[in-house]
C-alpha cells in the first residue's frame, strides 16, 4: 500500500505568492516557524513552498528578537557614496527657509553645487515643500501670443487681500500695517508696481493707477503715482493699455450731474485705453494673480516688520529686488529689467524703481490746485469719514 504524501505535496501557493497577497505577513511567518518547530525545516519548506534557507532565517531571527524579528525590514542601503554633503544641504534648508523659493530657483539664484532633484529631494525630506496647487486645464499656451505683444501695451491692474495670510495679520492687526495691495503688472516684460492702503475703494484705485499724474513742462511732479512713473521714464501714455476686472473699485458710476467718474474715465482721461475682463473670466488677470502668489510666498508670510514706515521700505526693497534681479522662469530666466533693455532700450531703465506708497498719503491729489492752495486749518486735505468737512468745503463745486 503506497505511503500517503499529503503532508509534503506542494501547497497551491508559495510562500513568496502568499507574502504578496496578504497585508501583513507576520502572522504567516509566525505560522512558518510554529510548523519548523514541530516537522522540521526541510518539511515545513516543502510545505510552504520555498527553500529552507528562507524558514532558517525567520526561525533564527525569531529566537533572537521573539515576535519582534518577524516584521519586515528595511532594505535601504546603509550609506550612499553620492550623498549630498552636510554643509550643502543646510545652505538648502536656509536658503529655503529665507526665501520661500523652489528647487529650479534656489538653484538659480545662490548657485548651488546640487542638482535640482537633490534640492527637491532635500526639501521634501526636512517638510519643507508645498503641494502644487492644481490649476486649470490651459486649452492654449499663451506665452507665444503674449510674446508677440508691444511693451506697455497691457498692464494687468488688481487688488490683492492682505488679512488672510497667516503670517502677516497679527502683525497688521498689532501695528496698523495695510490690508490691500493694488497692483500693476506690465504682461510683456513683468514689470510690476504695488501700492498699499486699508481698504478697498474706487479712490484709492485711482490714485494708484492715474491721479496725481500733472506735468510740469515734460517733468512729472513727485507725488504721482504709476502714470507718471511711466511718463517720467519716457513712455508715451497713449501707448499704455490696461485691462482691469468688474469689482467695485473699477467699476466707476455716475455722480450727481450724470458725469461719469471712477477708474476707468480717470485713466481715459490720460489717454490711456482700458479695457474690462468678462464676468468670471479670471484666467484674464493670470499674470498679476501670479504676482500676488509670488509676493505672498516670499514677503508677506516670512518678513517682520516693525511699523508702518518699516514696512514700505521692505516693500520697496522687494519690489527693487523683483523688477531688477529676479529672474523669470516663463521668460526665459531673465528678469525685467533685461527684457526691458532688449524690448525698449529708449526706456530710462529708473522704471525699475518703483517706490511703494501709502495710498491714504496720497488723497489729497484729488484736490483741484486752486482749493489745496487755500487749505487751511478748517479744510480737510481730503473730504473722507475720517475728517470732520467744513462748511467751506462743503459749498465748493468742482
Amino acid at each position: 500500500m503506497p505511503r500517503s504524501s499529503k503532508a509534503h505535496d506542494p501547497p497551491p501557493l508559495t510562500y513568496s505568492e502568499m507574502v504578496r497577497q496578504v497585508k501583513s505577513p507576520y502572522d504567516l511567518r509566525l505560522r512558518l516557524v510554529d510548523s519548523a518547530k514541530q516537522i522540521g525545516v526541510k518539511p515545513t519548506a516543502r510545505v510552504y513552498g520555498t527553500s529552507p534557507q528562507t524558514v532558517r532565517k525567520w526561525v533564527r531571527r525569531h529566537q533572537d528578537e521573539q515576535r519582534s524579528g518577524l516584521a519586515d525590514r528595511s532594505h535601504a542601503p546603509h550609506r550612499c557614496p553620492h550623498q549630498t554633503p552636510q554643509a550643502v544641504e543646510q545652505q538648502v534648508i536656509q536658503a529655503r527657509e529665507q526665501t520661500g523659493f523652489g528647487a529650479r530657483r534656489l538653484k538659480l539664484e545662490f548657485e548651488l553645487s546640487a542638482s535640482v532633484g537633490a534640492i527637491a529631494r532635500i526639501l521634501r525630506h526636512q517638510g519643507l515643500s508645498r503641494a502644487r496647487k492644481r490649476k486649470h486645464i490651459t486649452k492654449h499656451d499663451l506665452r507665444a501670443v503674449k510674446a508677440t505683444w508691444a511693451v506697455f501695451s497691457k498692464f494687468c491692474h488688481d487688488t490683492k487681500d492682505l488679512d488672510d495670510i497667516p503670517y502677516y495679520w497679527p502683525q497688521a492687526q498689532a501695528l496698523g500695517l495695510p490690508l490691500i495691495q493694488y497692483t500693476a503688472r506690465e504682461v510683456r516684460t513683468g514689470l510690476t508696481f504695488a501700492d498699499y492702503a486699508h481698504e478697498r475703494s474706487a479712490t484709492l484705485a485711482c490714485v494708484c493707477g492715474a491721479i496725481g499724474y500733472r506735468a510740469s513742462g515734460s517733468a512729472a511732479q513727485p507725488h504721482s503715482r504709476v502714470m507718471a512713473h511711466l511718463a517720467a521714464c519716457g513712455v508715451a501714455l497713449d501707448d499704455v493699455g490696461f485691462q482691469t476686472d468688474n469689482g467695485s473699485e473699477y467699476a466707476g458710476g455716475k455722480d450727481h450731474r450724470g458725469l461719469p467718474h471712477g477708474f476707468k474715465p480717470t485713466v481715459e482721461a490720460l489717454g490711456v485705453t482700458h479695457t474690462f475682463i468678462p464676468p468670471s473670466a479670471h484666467t484674464y488677470q493670470s499674470d498679476v494673480e501670479t504676482v500676488h502668489r509670488l509676493c505672498e510666498d516670499e514677503f508677506f508670510d516670512r518678513e517682520d516688520f516693525a511699523s508702518p514706515d518699516h514696512f514700505i521700505e521692505k516693500a520697496h526693497s522687494y519690489w527693487l529686488y523683483f523688477n531688477v534681479a529676479r529672474r523669470n522662469s516663463s521668460k526665459d530666466n531673465r528678469s525685467p529689467l533685461e527684457i526691458l533693455q532688449q524690448l525698449a532700450p529708449h526706456v530710462n531703465p529708473r522704471i525699475t524703481v518703483w517706490h511703494s506708497a501709502l495710498l491714504e498719503d496720497h488723497l489729497h491729489l484729488l484736490l483741484p490746485q486752486e482749493i489745496q492752495r487755500l487749505r487751511g486749518k478748517d479744510l480737510p486735505v481730503h473730504p473722507s469719514s475720517r475728517f470732520s468737512v467744513s462748511s467751506r468745503a462743503r459749498v465748493y463745486r468742482p
